[in-house]
């Protein structure tokens, strides 16, 4: 028994010390310090950044991105909201652990060269943000995650557009628009593997005073929803050209929006219901044989719920894909109504704690899932 305690006496006062000899942290092979970098919670990688120019320059290193770029499965993934008031400041919530955080003076802070510009969020893909600049004719893409940002100028001067998407990909991102004023109904695509944009026409069928609906990428090509009679259109990203899908759109649909998983599948959201007035409201997802085949349709009391909040105001109904759910959103409501496509379950989303009472339109959401490799 003696024995045994002076064996713990003994080891007692290296168990109990908290602090590693700095020599052994100087020693650390790369690869072994790689790894812990890996599994840093995004808010700590952040902040890694400004510790020392060695984990700056390790982190963001050809070797550590080319080992970790193509899974960031350690970050959390987000929805960042965006308001008209909430000037340079997001609030961000954190699906992962179903908490609310912050990134205060956002663009100041981390965008040096956007300091003092008005600047509105437009768009979002893969860790990549797309503002516009209206004050210096420009956009800017920037990844939150590597402090990297581009401005990209204008195509045309007086320009002004009704649509915007961005698109990133491993081989790079391209900024999708089209334009109905100064009497030039064009479409516009920026690649930024050249640096410079490209002039489409635009397919006549999607023009409409609906400003709000989002397009969605899919298989190379975006997809957008026509006003009634409802129809799908296709935009090749590569080569330009429009066109029809041919399938037939579910009977009786009020509304309707495109939603994709990024993975090859996409799905249709519509209010079904008559003379213009919604009853219900379903979802749909296109199979092989170009049917739409419905999988899902909200409980009666959200959808309820929902109805009252957009007040049959369709044109304010917006969706995406975030991280295998489906956010149904409207511009006049601060909560997002969400569908976990693989349990089959309807939620919503906590209300931000820090948005006014008084703020009532102008809530857009966009997914943040960061990415190393999204190069701007």
């Amino acid at each position: 028994m003696s024995a045994v305690m002076n064996m713990k006496d003994q080891r007692g006062p290296q168990l109990q010390s908290s602090e590693m000899d700095p020599v052994i942290w100087s020693r650390l092979p790369e690869e072994l310090l790689e790894r812990i970098l890996y599994f840093l919670p995004l808010k700590t990688f952040l902040n890694l950044r400004s510790t020392c120019k060695h984990f700056k320059t390790l982190l963001f290193s050809p070797s550590f991105m080319s080992k970790y770029s193509s899974s960031s499965s350690s970050f959390s993934s987000f929805i960042l909201l965006s308001h008209p008031q909430c000037y340079r400041h997001f609030p961000l919530y954190d699906s992962n652990l179903g908490t609310w955080r912050y990134l205060s003076r956002f663009l100041s802070d981390l965008l040096p060269c956007a300091a003092g510009v008005p600047c509105t969020l437009l768009s979002s893909s893969n860790g990549l943000f797309c503002f516009s600049l209206p004050t210096l004719s420009s956009f800017l893409v920037c990844n939150l995650l590597t402090k990297s940002s581009r401005i990209i100028k204008f195509p045309t001067y007086r320009f002004a557009f009704e649509s915007l998407t961005l698109v990133s990909t491993p081989l790079g991102y391209k900024i999708f628009m089209f334009s109905t004023k100064f009497s030039s109904n064009y479409s516009f695509v920026y690649d930024s593997r050249d640096l410079c944009w490209r002039t489409f026409a635009v397919f006549e069928s999607i023009l409409s005073d609906n400003n709000h609906q989002e397009t969605v990428f899919c298989n190379g090509s975006l997809y957008f929803t026509t006003p009634e009679p409802f129809s799908i259109v296709s935009f090749d990203l590569e080569s330009g050209k429009w066109d029809r899908l041919n399938c037939n759109m579910p009977t009786e649909v009020t509304f309707v929006r495109l939603v994709s998983d990024g993975e090859g599948k996409l799905y249709l959201i519509g209010g079904v219901g008559r003379n213009g007035i919604s009853r219900s409201m379903k979802l749909w997802e296109l199979n092989d044989e170009r049917t739409w085949i419905e999988v899902e349709s909200l409980p009666e009391l959200m959808c309820r719920k929902f109805m009252s909040i957009c007040y049959h105001n369709y044109e304010h109904v917006y969706c995406f894909w975030h991280q295998g759910m489906i956010c149904v959103c409207c511009y006049t409501w601060p909560e997002i109504l969400y569908l976990k496509v693989s349990r089959r379950t309807w939620h919503w989303l906590p209300r931000c704690p820090s948005i006014p009472e008084k703020w009532s339109c102008g809530f857009r959401w966009f997914s943040f899932v960061p990415e190393l490799y999204a190069l701007v």
